[in-house]
């Protein structure tokens, strides 16, 4: 049987290369997919996305493209964190709505439900108080961010991320014809039990809530009992 694509969106101001080691950690049962966003790395003289419906749309072909070479193209979960769940939320919609495609899981991190807005916003503040709001946020700063020249590159894209994030909004009010894994780092000062749990509502499947060591950016610190855990919520274990 031919590995079950995992496909994987980053978090507000990553880009695809982040899951790149997660392969090496894997199972055989398990082959990570990770679509790239526009406006970050290679993809970086090509204009971030605003909006998550217009974002998930785009990389909608890049996902088809990869699971079609990994399997046989009908099986597919997704996992994504904080941002990324959002925009794996989005995605696997437009999945479940194929009828060649079977979304057998969706796994979302360090994410309220889709429809609860971010009452602490960081969009429209000036760059020094932009990225101590979202170091505030995510409890977690990237190390390019110190270099003068990287964060030039990397700002406009951060910004694009988080605006799109505080500005979402579900395009369906539709569950999900799929099963939801919310997990949630124990230490998450951002995102609540309480929020976590909202993704129940997000899906006329099973929900499971799992929480994990560390606080909100707890798959910075080594991502190989993630995979474990979704390995064994998909039965791969």
């Amino acid at each position: 049987m031919p590995p079950l694509p995992l496909v994987c969106i980053p978090f507000a101001g990553a880009g695809a290369s982040f899951f790149h080691p997660w392969n090496s950690l894997a199972g055989d049962g398990l082959r990570v997919v990770a679509p790239q966003p526009t406006g970050r790395e290679w993809k970086l003289l090509e204009e971030p996305y605003r909006d998550a419906t217009e974002a998930a749309a785009g990389l909608l072909p890049e996902v088809l493209d990869a699971i079609g070479q990994i399997g046989d193209g009908d099986r597919v979960a997704l996992f994504g964190h904080s941002l990324g769940a959002v925009l794996a939320y989005e995605t696997a919609h437009l999945l479940a709505a194929r009828r060649d495609i079977e979304v057998v899981r969706l796994f979302v991190s360090g994410s309220p439900g889709p429809w609860t807005g971010r009452s602490d916003r960081a969009t429209g503040l000036d760059d020094d108080e932009f990225l101590e709001r979202v170091r505030e946020f995510a409890g977690y700063t990237h190390e390019a961010l110190a270099n003068e020249e990287m964060r030039e590159l990397i700002l406009p894209v951060l910004r694009a991320d988080v605006e799109m994030h505080e500005a979402y909004v579900p395009s369906t009010e539709e569950p999900l014809r799929a099963p939801i894994t919310a997990i949630r780092g124990r230490g998450d000062e951002l995102v609540t039990a309480e929020q976590a749990d909202e993704w129940r509502k997000a899906t006329d499947r099973e929900f499971t809530r799992i929480e994990v060591d560390g606080g909100h950016m707890y798959l910075a610190e080594g991502a190989a009992p993630l995979l474990r855990l979704i390995e064994e919520h998909l039965g791969l274990g």
